[in-house]
């Protein structure tokens, strides 16, 4: 039997969190069967005085990374949610199962590829408790350890999305991230099939604050975000929280409208003064492509957002879940 998150609440109120754990890792797998167990031992040395859990969401992943996950987990005493979607979704998707299911009064989300280490988490953390914010993000004091067009990709996000949600130059927006219980409950409670984490943080509260942490190299295979993928992760970032694009399409519009009536008076002009002025091809088309490559533009991004409410009124699924299994359950 599969639980679908839809745009119902019942369907999201799934665990209720208990105070008898002070911190949760959430922790997407995909295409992770080489790594994972580093993963797992990374982890196992953790050095925590105070309750804690993993919560491992397999988003669909296509090879062994699942059964690679449970081997290693066996000769460990972690406590562990394993969660597995039906197919895959996306990390964004797979971060907020991972909180539904969370129990921590602090819950951190690290990529399973190990470039954020387990370790360093543990400085998010602290610094959320001692200076009581909502949300702690990493701020990698070295250059990220990612290819130069993630990394391109990466900035355009961030760019897109200070500008759109108004969150602080000073703020680097990765997906390595602490926030307190308070925020998790207010993000598990969306259920659009377009998610964007942090965007529903900068929603939600303006007590945001980084500490600077290691970013290391990837150990093994390459990364997962394509330039489909970070595309995708982009049109959320723009059509997800804000009407601006198409306020600018607006003003665009405008825009050209007093460029058409510039140059109509210019040709009034010309044509008072030297006589019939005999058009020119050229200049007669680039302007008609023009208005219609602006009239398509405009067209596109108006049907991306009627799309997209399509979609999630019609109850396209956040997610899928396959099953859900705990080893060495956490005791209230």
């Amino acid at each position: 039997m599969f639980l679908v998150c839809r745009s119902t609440k019942e369907s999201l109120m799934i665990s209720t969190p208990t105070s008898a754990i002070a911190l949760s890792y959430v922790i997407p797998i995909y295409r992770s069967q080489k790594s994972v167990h580093r993963l797992i031992q990374r982890l196992d040395n953790l050095e925590i005085s105070d309750p804690w859990e993993v919560i491992f969401v397999d988003d669909g992943s296509p090879d062994d990374s699942y059964a690679e996950l449970k081997k290693h987990l066996e000769g460990t005493d972690l406590k562990v949610t394993l969660v597995r979607h039906t197919r895959n979704f996306g990390e964004h998707q797979a971060v907020i199962t991972g909180y539904r299911y969370s129990q921590g009064q602090y819950v951190i989300n690290i990529d399973d590829d190990l470039q954020n280490p387990p370790e360093e988490a543990i400085k998010l953390w602290e610094k959320a408790k001692k200076d009581n914010l909502d949300a702690v993000y990493a701020d990698f004091f070295q250059s990220k350890r990612h290819s130069r067009w993630r990394n391109f990709g990466s900035l355009v996000a961030n760019k897109t999305a200070r500008f759109l949600l108004d969150v602080p130059d000073s703020i680097y927006l990765a997906s390595f991230r602490c926030l307190s219980r308070a925020i998790i409950e207010l993000i598990k409670e969306h259920s659009s099939p377009y998610v964007y984490i942090d965007g529903l943080v900068s929603q939600y509260t303006n007590r945001i604050g980084t500490v600077r942490v290691r970013h290391d190299a990837r150990q093994v295979g390459v990364s997962n975000y394509n330039m489909r993928r970070s595309t995708r992760l982009w049109l959320v970032i723009l059509t997800g929280f804000s009407v601006m694009p198409l306020r600018l399409a607006s003003v665009v519009g405008i825009a050209v409208i007093g460029f058409g009536l510039i140059g109509f008076l210019i040709i009034l002009v010309e044509a008072m003064i030297h006589g019939a002025v005999v058009p020119g091809w050229l200049s007669l088309m680039s302007v008609l492509l023009f208005l219609g490559g602006l009239q398509c533009f405009m067209l596109g991004m108006i049907g991306e957002y009627i799309g997209r409410i399509f979609l999630t009124v019609s109850g396209k699924p956040q997610s899928a879940i396959r099953s859900v299994e705990q080893l060495h359950a956490v005791s209230d």
